[in-house]
């Protein structure tokens, strides 16, 4: 299998070598080791985490939930005391993370979803079944044992101190299990790894999971967002829908995904939603990483989500467009810099990846393969969810 994969990765870098190149040049030649250095980092990436044990949000308990030890809770990122009011409900600084919230559950749930990929991917890369049962350990811990496992909800998510108990755009908190769901399909086909019952157990979970996020009033609420909450539950539904088959949640994410495109993305391919932030760079960035891997999972050969255009003419292919080049040259940015964290993007979007995948574009491919793959400042990885995008393809 592992072979097997290497070739297909191999034979579609080759394929890329002839495509037209952005800004006009064409007949480049693709690095001959490109992928193959993708091979390395992904084995040195398991090997960091060959040994690391597993850590649920039980181990951290929320003094201001309102729910149990598996009930994950955190607080608005973006919500302070009011010095006018001390004591009274938080108010709201937009784009800067208030460093005093209740941070752990989440950061709990990055790592996993830093983890498991990791350790998929290493095993993808090199055959070592040793990062198999070592990402096993963690999806047992998290969605199959009963002291340690995670309750398939979010009712206290992204809470507001005096103002509310959790909300429904707390649910952009798991689209970190994008990726984990997408790492346990592919472990799933290694024979023997699983136990009697449990994969059926973790495939459970992100069912009921799933079911709460598309029938509860915080999921529904999240289902209606215009912007990058939007995108983001669009993914989640897809990545969990896919792992269990459902057909139907699929369709919906289809017709969910084209009404998006319709509202965020102009004629000439720029984000008026995530351009109205205080951080339009980075915001830009996540929605175009978060859609276009949306795109990738959900369309097929009569449905292409890339090229479907909306009335203004938008699409994703030209939301692609327009960001390339600012990714290769951020000097060229023409709006507004973000607040915070201007200086640490762009990372290695996997946008780009996608992009080249589906629009036979192999400058975005070069120019995905030259970026910084692994940041390690925790807002950026925040708003980086998929980092081994190798396991999409």
């Amino acid at each position: 299998m592992t072979s097997q994969n290497r070739a297909t990765r191999r034979t579609f870098l080759a394929s890329l070598a002839v495509c037209p190149f952005l800004l006009g040049t064409t007949g480049a030649v693709l690095p001959s080791d490109h992928w193959w250095q993708e091979d390395k980092r992904a084995a040195a990436n398991a090997r960091k985490w060959l040994d690391a044990m597993p850590v649920t949000i039980t181990a951290s308990p929320a003094s201001r939930s309102s729910g149990d030890k598996h009930a994950y809770y955190s607080e608005g990122d973006y919500w302070w005391p009011d010095p006018a009011n001390p004591g009274g409900p938080y108010i709201r600084r937009d784009g800067l993370s208030n460093p005093d919230r209740f941070d752990d559950h989440r950061q709990a749930l990055i790592r996993l979803s830093i983890i498991v990929p990791a350790l998929t991917a290493g095993w993808v890369a090199t055959g070592n079944r040793r990062f198999t049962k070592a990402a096993k350990a963690h999806l047992l811990a998290w969605f199959v044992h009963p002291d340690t496992r995670m309750a398939p909800h979010l009712e206290h998510a992204q809470a507001i101190i005096g103002v509310n108990k959790g909300r429904g755009i707390g649910i952009i908190d798991t689209l970190h299990l994008a990726e984990v769901a997408i790492s346990t399909g592919r472990l799933m086909q290694v024979r023997g790894l699983f136990g009697h019952g449990e994969a059926q157990t973790i495939r459970n979970w992100f069912a009921d999971y799933l079911k709460w996020m598309r029938t509860s009033p915080n999921g529904r609420d999240e289902a209606d967002e215009a912007n990058n909450h939007g995108s983001c539950y669009v993914l989640q539904v897809a990545a969990f829908a896919r792992l269990n088959g459902a057909a139907s949640e699929l369709i919906w994410c289809r017709k969910r995904f084209k009404e998006l495109i319709d509202g965020q993305i102009a004629a000439d391919g720029h984000q008026p939603l995530e351009l109205a932030r205080t951080k339009p760079f980075g915001y830009c960035l996540f929605n175009l990483d978060v859609l276009s891997a949306g795109a990738h999972l959900l369309s097929t050969k009569g449905d292409d989500l890339w090229r479907y255009r909306n009335a203004n003419g938008g699409s994703l292919e030209l939301a692609l467009t327009y960001m390339a080049p600012f990714i290769a040259d951020k000097s060229r940015w023409p709006h507004a810099k973000d607040v915070a964290h201007w200086n640490d993007w762009p990372v290695r979007h996997p946008a780009l990846l996608f992009g080249s995948h589906a629009l036979d574009r192999a400058d975005y491919l070069r120019l995905w393969g030259r970026l910084n793959p692994d940041p390690d400042i925790p807002e950026i990885i925040r708003n980086f969810p998929i980092r081994q995008p190798s396991l999409w393809l």
